[in-house]
């Protein structure tokens, strides 16, 4: 009678513990955000200063990269920005200025306005687009969503990064680094 009772006990608890496991069980950890420089992306908005080349209309300017992954600048069309970093870019715009000969000696400036926004979906109090800001952790986004709701599952969210052209999913904790364009999905607990 005791062995039956214990297997009764053990196989409940198994089916407890079972309908109480979160829709991320099944998720990996999240790859680490890499260290290195922002990249640029389509959607970032960012302004481009060329001494020598602005005009009062252009001081201000400011110029999105578009779905492309391409800036279209006056005077040189499209130039390509995906995944450049803002030195690049800015040795990207200067080679082109010599190449056809605007400036012998261009100084390029290229300063981020509005970098691409994260989403953070779910259990939080306001859920929705917040704009990206280099450093930001996932317990900083969530707060920034107006923190979690009282059925949230705190400690791990789900995060839908693209990766190398590819979308992964995963498991990412509340030290975690938030890239530009994540959807942050923060799950209900279940008692």
């Amino acid at each position: 009678m005791g062995t039956w009772f214990n297997r009764a006990v053990a196989l409940t608890m198994m089916a407890v513990t079972a309908s109480c496991s979160s829709g991320m069980s099944g998720l990996d950890s999240l790859p680490p955000a890499p260290v290195a420089a922002y990249r640029l992306g389509a959607g970032d908005e960012i302004r481009v200063m060329v001494p020598g080349l602005a005009t009062p209309d252009t001081l201000n300017a400011t110029y999105v990269v578009n779905d492309r992954g391409q800036l279209s600048l006056p005077l040189l069309g499209d130039i390509d920005a995906n995944g450049k970093t803002v030195p690049e870019l800015q040795q990207a715009i200067a080679a082109q200025l010599m190449q056809r000969q605007l400036l012998n000696t261009p100084t390029v400036s290229v300063q981020p306005v509005r970098l691409r926004p994260f989403y953070v979906l779910g259990e939080v109090k306001t859920p929705g687009e917040y704009q990206y800001r280099p450093g930001i952790s996932v317990l900083a986004a969530v707060s920034v969503a107006g923190g979690y709701t009282f059925r949230a599952q705190q400690g791990t969210v789900e995060v839908v990064r693209m990766i190398n052209g590819r979308q992964v999913t995963g498991r990412a904790g509340p030290t975690d680094m938030v890239q530009p364009g994540d959807t942050i999905r923060v799950h209900e607990k279940w008692f």
